[in-house]
């Protein structure tokens, strides 16, 4: 049809060691249509998709996420303390303080809940994006998980990310910004020490890991090319092949 195709996520592999992200692969994936699978009417899902909540911005990734939970995919984010909200910490600890005012004055306990784990918080901002008190929307929040790190299986699969809502497509050079985990240390999340320690230890190990894959993925280039040598093809035709 001559138009581009929109895509949502975006596979990057990483360098565990330092972090950073080695390659960025952005093929489109195709649309999902109705009988893609070759029954009508029904749609064609990944299993789960797993997303680096790492330098995304949190409105845009929360966006993104509704729409696709509204629609049937499952969704876990992780590492959401690196999560980033636009504006100078001090702007965002004055909005969140005029947030923790908003409470029931008959009985503060029914509501709202004010989460300080960023996990929830990034829960509880796409909560609000879907119509959660219907069945559908409650259907489509069951199909979320959020998470502080990467804790297991998750820290052995592949992540993706979501380039509409990446810090450095959205948010100006130089612009503030504010990190949710010191937003959330700032009013009472005390696990901020905790995730940084494993993390820490995780990148370690996937550091260790993906050494020992390039040690054997260079003996295996190195015996691929021995042989092809001629002079090997030469000594093997000497042995006669016993049928």
């Amino acid at each position: 049809t001559g138009e581009a195709v929109p895509y949502i996520f975006i596979a990057i592999t990483s360098l565990a060691a330092t972090g950073r992200a080695l390659s960025l692969f952005s093929q489109p994936a195709p649309p999902r249509t109705a009988g893609d699978d070759g029954r009508s009417g029904t749609m064609v899902f990944e299993d789960m998709v797993l997303v680096d909540g790492r330098t995304h911005m949190l409105g845009r990734l929360a966006s993104t996420a509704a729409k696709e939970l509204l629609s049937g995919q499952k969704l876990v984010i992780v590492r959401c303390e690196q999560v980033v909200v636009s504006g100078s910490l001090v702007r965002n600890k004055v909005k969140f303080t005029q947030f923790l005012k908003k409470r029931t004055n008959t009985n503060p306990k029914k509501g709202p809940v004010h989460y300080r784990s960023p996990a929830r918080m990034v829960w509880r901002t796409i909560r609000g994006m879907l119509p959660h008190k219907t069945a559908r929307g409650q259907l489509a929040l069951g199909r979320l998980q959020c998470f502080e790190g990467v804790p297991p299986p998750y820290d052995k699969m592949k992540k993706l990310v979501v380039p509409a809502a990446l810090k450095v497509t959205c948010l100006k050079p130089g612009r503030r910004c504010t990190v949710l985990s010191r937003l959330a240390s700032e009013f009472g999340w005390g696990h901020a020490d905790l995730i940084e320690r494993m993390e820490a230890k995780r990148i370690a190990k996937s550091g260790e890991f993906y050494a020992e894959k390039k040690a054997a993925a260079a003996k295996k280039a190195k015996a691929t090319a021995a042989a092809a040598d001629p002079k090997v093809d030469k000594k093997l035709a000497e042995f006669k092949v016993v049928e």
